[in-house]
C-alpha cells in the first residue's frame, strides 16, 4: 500500500461483523485461563498481560508506524523525550559513550549532555557537516551509537543520513534519528542506512496538539551479534535466560526494549491517547502535503521582506541545504522554518507578541500556526557556545506554519512585521 492508504487501514484489521474504526481498549489488565498460562508470559512476554508495556489499542498503532516507516517493529512511549532516552539507554550502560549531531533539539542536548552524563554515559558531540575522517576520530573502543536529527529542531539543518550510516556501520554502530519533522511521509530514514527511528508522535503525527507521546521503530537491519553488542547475545538472567538474537531474530531491539526497559521504567502511553494519535496518522499523508506547501509560500515571503536577515527553509531555491533536501526530502521539508529578523531579539520578540492568529506557545508541528523564540524557551537551558552549535541565533524565531488559509497567516506576518 501508499503511505495514504497506510494511514487509512495499516495497524488495525476489522473482524467480521467487528468495529470499523480502532477500539479503544480501556483497561490494565487482562485475563488468563490458568497460573501456569501467565507463568509463561513472564518468561515469553508474546501477549498482553498488563498495560504498562503493552496494550491492544496501543499495538494497532504501533502496527501502523512501523509499517510507514518501513521498521519490523515499534514501540510507543509516553513522550518523544522517552522515546529518546530509551532509544539510548537499550543500548548503552554506565561507562559507555555514543555520538550525536550537535544540531538537535535543545531538550535532547540536556538529556544527552547533562542528564545521561550523571548515569555514566557520556555523548560525544560531532559537527554534522564534518568530514568522515573527523567524526571517525571522534569514535571509542565503547561507543555505542550515532544520534542525528533529520531536520534538525530548530536549525532547520538537513542530515546527511547516508553518510552518517556509512560512518556508524564502519564502526559497527546502530546509526538512529530523529525524524519528527520529516515523518515518514517526507522521509524514511531506513531507506537511507538509518537503524533505528524515533519521532515524538507529539508533533505532526499527532497535529492537533492533544496529547504528548514518542515512539521507537526498529528497522530489524543491524547485526546485533558483530560482538559489541553481548546483551543481545547472551542470556538476560532479569528474563530467565532469554537471549534476543536468537530468540527473536531481527526485532531484537525493538523486543528487549519493551522486555527491560519498558518492563522497568513504565512510560507507556494510554489507550485513549493511541486513539486519539491514530486519528492524527489517518490524516498526516494529507496533511504533510498542505503544510509544505503552505510553508514554502511563507518561507518565500520572509525571503522577500526587507526586515528579515535569514530564512532557514531547506524547500527555498538557495538555502545551504536544498540539494540535500532534494535527495532526503522530495516531497516537502515540513511546515516549520527559522527566521532571524533584522534587529535581533528585541525585534523578534515585539513581531512574535505583534501576531494577531498565529499563537506564541511552547509546540510546533502544530494544525494551527504557532511561533516560538527557542533562546529563550526551548534552548533557554544551552550555554552561548551549545547555542552556536545548535545553530541558534539570538535573534531567531521558529515560525510553524499550519493549515490556516496561506493568506490569513501571510496578512497576520505583514501586519506585525509592519510594527518593526
Amino acid at each position: 500500500m501508499k503511505d495514504e492508504t497506510k494511514c487509512l487501514h495499516s495497524g488495525y484489521t476489522p473482524e467480521n461483523g467487528g468495529p470499523s474504526v480502532m477500539p479503544i481498549v480501556q483497561s490494565t489488565t487482562y485475563r488468563f485461563d490458568s497460573t501456569e498460562h501467565i507463568g509463561q508470559l513472564f518468561d515469553m512476554p508474546t501477549a498482553h498481560m498488563y498495560s504498562r508495556f503493552s496494550n491492544p489499542t496501543v499495538e494497532c498503532v504501533e502496527k501502523k508506524l512501523a509499517d510507514l516507516e518501513g521498521g519490523v517493529g515499534a514501540m510507543c512511549t509516553s513522550s518523544g523525550q522517552a522515546a529518546s532516552l530509551l532509544s539510548i539507554l537499550n543500548l548503552c550502560s554506565a561507562g559507555d559513550s555514543f555520538i550525536s549531531t550537535s544540531t538537535i533539539y535543545g531538550g535532547t542536548v540536556n538529556l544527552f549532555a547533562v542528564t545521561l552524563k550523571r548515569f555514566g554515559i557520556e555523548c560525544i558531540f560531532v559537527d554534522a557537516e564534518a568530514g568522515e575522517e573527523e567524526i571517525s576520530r571522534a569514535f571509542r573502543p565503547n561507543t555505542k551509537a550515532v544520534f542525528g536529527e533529520t531536520l534538525a529542531n530548530p536549525a532547520l539543518t538537513v542530515l546527511d543520513i547516508e553518510k552518517f550510516a556509512k560512518i556508524a556501520h564502519e564502526h559497527k554502530v546502530p546509526l538512529i534519528i530523529d525524524n519528527t519533522f520529516a515523518t515518514p511521509i517526507l522521509c524514511k530514514p531506513i531507506s537511507f542506512g538509518a537503524d533505528i527511528v524515533i519521532h515524538s508522535t507529539s508533533k505532526y503525527m499527532d497535529g492537533h496538539a492533544l496529547q504528548i507521546g514518542g515512539v521507537i521503530i526498529d528497522s530489524g537491519n543491524f547485526d546485533w551479534t558483530n560482538g559489541k553488542f553481548p546483551e543481545f547475545t547472551e542470556p538476560d538472567e532479569s528474563y530467565h535466560g532469554v537471549v534476543y538474537t536468537r530468540d527473536f531474530g531481527k526485532t531484537a531491539y525493538i523486543i528487549k526494549a519493551r522486555m527491560q526497559l519498558m518492563r522497568d521504567f513504565g512510560c507507556y502511553p494510554a489507550a485513549n491517547s493511541a486513539f486519539l494519535l491514530n486519528l492524527g496518522l489517518e490524516t498526516l499523508a494529507i496533511r504533510m502535503e498542505r503544510y509544505c506547501e503552505n510553508a514554502m509560500k511563507v518561507a518565500q515571503y520572509f525571503k522577500n521582506s526587507d526586515k528579515i536577515a535569514e530564512v532557514y527553509y531547506s524547500g527555498l531555491p538557495g538555502d545551504k541545504y536544498y540539494d540535500r533536501a532534494k535527495k532526503y526530502l522530495p516531497k516537502g521539508s515540513c511546515g516549520v522554518i527559522s527566521i532571524v529578523i533584522k534587529g535581533g531579539k528585541e525585534n523578534a520578540v515585539r513581531f512574535m507578541d505583534g501576531l494577531k492568529m498565529a499563537s506564541n506557545e511552547v509546540h510546533v508541528a502544530d494544525i494551527r500556526t504557532c511561533v516560538l523564540h527557542p533562546a529563550s524557551a526551548t534552548h533557554r537551558q544551552l550555554t552561548e557556545e551549545q547555542l552556536i552549535a545548535a545553530g541558534v541565533n539570538p535573534g531567531m524565531i521558529r515560525f510553524s506554519v499550519g493549515l490556516e488559509n496561506v493568506e490569513d497567516i501571510l496578512a497576520d506576518i505583514e501586519q506585525s512585521l509592519s510594527r518593526i
